[in-house]
């Protein structure tokens, strides 16, 4: 069957030469990056106890979750926790195929907390968070996918994806600031640094500001002059990594609410790390968008990959699809500044044959349209014939979400 796939040319200037952009990263220990990672993991665990089981993956999507904000009693050298976190975990899970039975309750509990006690130093998933689970059976026909014969499966929604590529200098640096700030190395140099940071990048023109807020944990600040004493300290390394960027000039603010001579309530300590132990609850869907940055200037789905399964769900498999195929594209086909894929299903058609593929491609005044369309349509026809590989690394979570 002929695939619906047409290739456009669009004319607007790369978003790197547009004299604005604004991009957004929401970091490890952010609320909503929380929930966003927990629901893919339990996605992933749930594939692998179904293969094991059940000789396939099953109907699921874990991509409705809340994490409520629980409530601390903050001090210098180290607070409490005197209210946990609430997570709730929902939406819909295969329990049972034949006589085989799958604890879907257990599976999302563990997962969790495994999750916390990898990622996030001083959270303790016993004592610090608690867990409730309203994942329930799914409908008999959205069920009922997974047993038609085939060799893909056919869409459980009607849904749209786009992606882009490549990214811009202040995309790639909001995104690499990040990780650098949460890294193993980092950690390791300045312990007083919390998980949940946020980077958020305003680029004017060659002018770039770049806004980051960090929780401190309260058990390494002695006191608020030791507070604003780390505080530089790990804006001087932050801006050193900044600066060690081939980029544009910027400007670096770093936890701007602080007010020195109003104790603990003038800056911005934690007793964990992270936000959601008191101020600020998270869920999934708010967070950062598949290839891991929220870029205002880019169109976005209003699909959350996290947590929806990996072999039927487009909101998944489009999502990150339409990423990896707008990165092809760029390093495959020479003469291309831009490539934005768009990807439409059509519930219950198989997922290798999207209502349409669409690719709208930025070209510099030396290309044509026509010298770069069929390589174009031959990487889209082929990422789309070789589905199942890729289903099969979202489901080992080969393929990061956020």
């Amino acid at each position: 069957m002929m695939r619906k796939i047409v290739v456009n040319e669009l004319n607007q200037i790369p978003l790197a030469k547009q004299r604005i952009e604004i991009v957004e990263r929401k970091g490890l220990g952010h609320p909503d990056y929380i929930c966003d990672s927990i629901m893919n993991e339990i996605s992933v665990a749930l594939s692998k106890e179904y293969l094991k089981k059940f000789g396939q993956i099953v109907h699921h999507n874990i991509d409705k979750g809340l994490l409520v904000a629980g409530e601390t009693h903050g001090r210098f050298g180290g607070g409490e926790i005197t209210k946990p976190m609430l997570l709730v975990f929902g939406d819909r899970a295969t329990f049972e195929v034949g006589k085989e039975r799958i604890d879907v309750d257990r599976v999302a509990v563990e997962t969790a907390k495994n999750w916390f006690r990898k990622k996030l130093r001083f959270v303790d998933p016993e004592k610090h968070v608690k867990y409730q689970v309203e994942i329930k059976p799914g409908s008999a026909e959205l069920t009922d996918i997974f047993s038609r014969k085939g060799e893909f499966l056919g869409a459980n929604d009607t849904s749209a994806a786009v992606g882009y590529a490549p990214l811009t200098p202040t995309e790639t640096l909001v995104l690499e600031t990040e990780r650098y700030l949460n890294s193993p190395d980092f950690k390791r140099k300045f312990p007083e640094s919390g998980e949940d940071i946020k980077v958020m990048a305003l680029r004017r023109n060659d002018h770039l500001e770049l806004t980051i807020a960090m929780a401190f944990v309260d058990r390494f600040v002695k006191s608020e002059s030791d507070y604003f004493a780390k505080k530089k300290s790990v804006l001087e390394a932050t801006k050193a990594f900044v600066d060690s960027r081939p980029s544009i000039k910027v400007d670096l603010n770093f936890n701007t609410l602080d007010v020195e001579g109003r104790g603990l309530s003038g800056i911005y300590t934690t007793v964990t790390g992270t936000s959601a132990e008191e101020a600020d609850s998270g869920e999934v869907g708010r967070g950062n968008r598949a290839n891991g940055i929220i870029s205002l200037n880019r169109p976005s789905s209003s699909e959350a990959a996290a947590g929806k399964n990996p072999v039927s769900h487009v909101g998944k498999i489009y999502n990150l699809l339409s990423f990896r195929i707008a990165n092809r594209i760029v390093a495959e086909v020479s003469g291309v500044d831009e490539a934005y894929v768009w990807l439409l299903s059509k519930i219950g058609v198989p997922i290798d044959q999207p209502a349409i593929a669409s690719t709208q491609l930025v070209l510099p005044a030396t290309t044509r349209l026509e010298d770069v369309s069929s390589k174009v349509e031959d990487i889209l026809d082929d990422e789309l014939s070789r589905l199942n590989e890729f289903c099969s690394d979202l489901a080992e979570g080969k393929i990061p979400v956020c």
